[in-house]
């Protein structure tokens, strides 16, 4: 989206897209308050695409974490920061959808394989945000060996005058409160929480950062294994759905306990078990390998913990077994 302005700073070329990011590595507890350099600092980890706003001299460009240039997808959002971004800053954030009160990682996804001239109908009925979470440069200058408490101080002054779709995201640096937007805000579909230390200098490429997702034990069905009845590697959870049993994920690999916990409860299937002896990987948010399956009798109850990550009922990310459930019944399990 071209915008002249003559004298207007410009960037360096590592700067002007596409831009390498700071990564995130997975810890399964909320590191303490001075676990990080310089303090940590907690925001929410939110559902959607990550995405850096290049706001050069002559214009705006979205880039993805993978260096896609996805301005064209993202109209509403590029159209927001061609105004409200100043010329020579560089935004790292995040691109969500919500849908009511919940993000939509279903919407966020038809941006990516709607037609182009489709776009624009789309972002009228299903407006994207963009939340930002760091200023990689400003005025033309590169900011990314400054300290993060710097860049957070420089991005607040930055978005002081925002107004939607572009917004700040929130940040503590309070465990306690970190822990309550965790839980409270995961039906909004927030997927846990980012802890960064405040002392670092932004590493592209590097997985400094810690990610804490959110987790909670829900019931599925089991409807399949991956692998022999009698030792299941992974259980392939099902649900229900008007009426029709549809597979809603996968689990990660059981410990040989595990294995044998579920293999002591699982019938073999019956003719009429609805679904094929491939599934797709798709089905479980992955890619278009297909994969054999051991199909079983869909009676048994299990327990996993899931994180917050869901997509019109399915669970996008792999599931962890918790235990069979032989209190329950079919009917006890969540529909969709």
């Amino acid at each position: 989206m071209p915008l002249s302005a003559p004298g207007s700073p410009d960037l360096p070329p590592e700067l002007a897209g596409p831009v390498a990011v700071q990564l995130a590595k997975p810890v399964r507890d909320l590191p303490r308050a001075g676990a990080l350099p310089g303090g940590v600092l907690y925001e929410p980890k939110w559902d959607g695409y990550r995405l850096v706003v290049v706001r050069t001299a002559t214009g705006t460009r979205l880039w993805s974490k993978q260096g896609r240039d996805l301005t064209d997808r993202f109209p509403d959002v590029a159209a927001a920061a061609l105004a409200q971004v100043p010329a020579g800053a560089v935004v790292d954030g995040e691109v969500v959808v919500w849908n009511g009160s919940r993000l939509d990682f279903g919407l966020l996804q038809r941006r990516l394989v709607t037609p182009a001239g489709r776009i624009a109908a789309l972002a009228a009925t299903a407006p994207a945000s963009y939340v930002a979470f760091d200023l990689l440069a400003a005025g033309g200058s590169d900011l990314r060996d400054r300290r993060l408490r710097e860049r957070r101080a420089a991005l607040e002054e930055l978005a002081a005058r925002w107004a939607p779709p572009l917004q700040l995201s929130p940040v503590t640096t309070d465990p306690a409160e970190a822990a309550r937007w965790s839980a409270e805000w995961r039906a909004a579909g927030v997927e846990g929480v980012v802890a960064k230390g405040a002392g670092t200098r932004y590493a592209p490429g590097r997985r400094e950062w810690l990610k804490v997702k959110s987790w909670e034990t829900t019931e599925v069905l089991a409807g399949a294994v991956i692998g022999p009845l009698d030792r299941p590697s992974q259980l392939v959870a099902g649900r229900v759905r008007a009426g029709e049993l549809v597979v809603v994920g996968r689990t990660g690999p059981l410990s040989p306990a595990q294995s044998a916990e579920l293999a002591a409860v699982l019938r073999p299937a019956r003719e009429d078990h609805p679904w094929p002896d491939r599934i797709g990987t798709g089905r479980f948010g992955g890619g278009r390998l297909a994969i054999p399956i051991t199909r079983v009798a869909p009676g048994v109850v299990v327990e996993v913990s899931a994180d917050a990550a869901l997509q019109a009922g399915v669970f996008r990310h792999p599931l962890r077994f918790v235990r069979v459930r032989p209190d329950l019944h079919p009917e006890d399990v969540p529909g969709i």
